[in-house]
């Protein structure tokens, strides 16, 4: 939140999103999936340059949203259940 930092971004057009005042909840989704993915990938891992960790993140949120089961989702993985509401919307679509 420096003021150095958010000028570089706006600079380069970049939207900076961040939590409101008393909205802990804002960004949870995001925080969780960093979480998991320190946790399951990058801490068990010692990269040696910038790029493999960027890959191995990559590799990572792939398998996040296709292979990776998810309690909160029923024991679903991301990409069905997305594959499911838009198939559901357009259902509903027909239907109207």
């Amino acid at each position: 939140t420096s003021e150095i930092h958010t000028k570089r971004l706006k600079d380069l057009g970049i939207t900076i999103s961040m939590d409101g005042k008393g909205r802990a909840t804002d960004n949870s989704c995001i925080e969780r999936f960093w979480r998991s993915a320190k946790c399951e990938r990058i801490y068990l891992n010692e990269y040696q340059s910038i790029s493999e960790l960027i890959t191995d993140v990559d590799d990572y949120i792939e398998f996040y949203n296709h292979r990776r089961f998810h309690e909160t989702l029923a024991y679903k993985k991301p990409m069905d259940v997305y594959q499911e509401s838009i198939k559901l919307n357009q259902e509903k679509a027909k239907a109207s």
